[in-house]
């Protein structure tokens, strides 16, 4: 094997996403601070806050083409509202919504629509849009009454994950 060359990874782990801006961004880390977060909890780093919309997993890198091609749904910007901040099971600490815009349901299933039509799985369970924070979060204490996050949601990307700890994400492509 030439060791010069760099190995080019044949599967790419993908996945639909609402990635915010600096101001939601902004937002979120004012509100992640109200959280008392235990020794030993796993917290994310701001740059890699999201939405998913639709997790795809691994797929060959030769499909990646098709699936950037196929996710370019229709779409109108919407407001989202994120007001819940919960502990969910297996210490997983997130900030929900109490309602999901009908943009958000439409773009999901426009979206899972496309992703059936190219042979991937969909998720069937009910959609539950969040940001996590933290993981092996179980002891952490979520604000009693913190200001909403407020997102007028513009755009939604396709995002690889890396394996990199440095930069776990990249956006692949950004659709408006």
């Amino acid at each position: 094997m030439d060791r010069g060359k760099p190995l080019i990874a044949r599967t790419q782990r993908l996945f639909l996403a609402l990635w915010p801006d600096e101001g939601v961004q902004g937002q979120l880390v004012a509100h992640a601070r109200q959280w008392t977060w235990p020794a030993g909890c796993m917290q994310s780093a701001p740059a890699d806050w999201h939405v998913t919309l639709h997790f795809i997993g691994n797929v060959d890198a030769d499909r990646v083409a098709a699936i950037m091609a196929g996710a370019d749904v229709p779409f109108q910007p919407f407001e989202l509202v994120l007001d819940q901040p919960r502990l969910w099971p297996h210490g997983l600490a997130v900030l929900g919504t109490t309602e999901v815009p009908m943009p958000l349901r439409a773009l999901y299933e426009r979206l899972g629509y496309a992703l059936r039509g190219l042979d991937l799985a969909v998720e069937t369970r009910p959609y539950l849009p969040h940001v996590t924070f933290a993981r092996r979060a179980g002891a952490a204490i979520p604000p009693a009454a913190p200001a909403p996050v407020v997102w007028w949601v513009r755009s939604f990307a396709l995002v690889v994950s890396t394996g990199d700890r440095a930069q776990p994400y990249r956006v692949l492509r950004q659709y408006r």
